[in-house]
């Protein structure tokens, strides 16, 4: 055999050398992307956190707001944190506290919205211009920076003269501001003697 014959046949294994190479690259490549992509889909806590609490402060530097819970997880994919067995306080420049409780919590990425299912139960302290108020529902949102609380859901709120049942609420607690949306009922409660 002389030596052009033998360069013949390597040449024609080149572009078989060739197409393995690209080959074992193609699948290389893919292999990665399907491992970054598993990450960057997978929904599991980076951060986990027992008995917490936090407080944020106002611009004068006084607490108004306070989150604590049992158990916090937080997600780094996008960014939520859900709490179990959250307890908020929210507080008023008068000193009236409104503490709400729920057996489940979620607060979105930036902090601006909490969102509490099951369970549900608000307190608002009593104050010499309001009655102590109690309000139970299966689901609120919160949106602290805007004193706003807020559901499409049924409540009852019970003060100590009435009861009052609805499908439906937006409170303002800086402004002292319910509004009931839809199928609204009231009940005296008769007085002790």
């Amino acid at each position: 055999m002389t030596i052009a014959t033998r360069t013949g046949y390597w040449l024609l294994l080149l572009p078989l050398v060739g197409l393995l190479c690209v080959t074992y690259w193609l699948n290389m490549r893919t292999q990665t992307e399907s491992i970054k992509l598993t990450e960057k889909t997978r929904h599991s806590f980076d951060a986990f956190i027992e008995n917490f609490s936090a407080t944020k402060m106002d611009t004068l530097g006084l607490p108004h707001f306070i989150v604590s819970a049992k158990q916090m997880h937080h997600y780094s994919d996008d960014d939520s944190t859900i709490l179990e067995e959250p307890v908020l306080t929210t507080l008023s420049n008068d000193g009236v506290a409104i503490r709400t409780t729920a057996m489940k919590g979620t607060i979105s990425s930036k902090g601006e919205e909490v969102f509490l299912q099951g369970n549900v139960e608000m307190l608002r302290d009593a104050s010499e211009k309001q009655d102590k108020l109690t309000m139970k529902t299966d689901y609120l949102h919160v949106i602290p920076d805007k004193n706003l609380i807020s559901t499409d859901r049924a409540i009852t709120l019970t003060d100590t003269a009435t009861t009052v049942k609805a499908v439906g609420l937006e409170m303002n607690y800086k402004l002292r501001t319910i509004k009931l949306l839809s199928r609204v009922r009231s009940e005296s409660i008769p007085a002790k003697k």
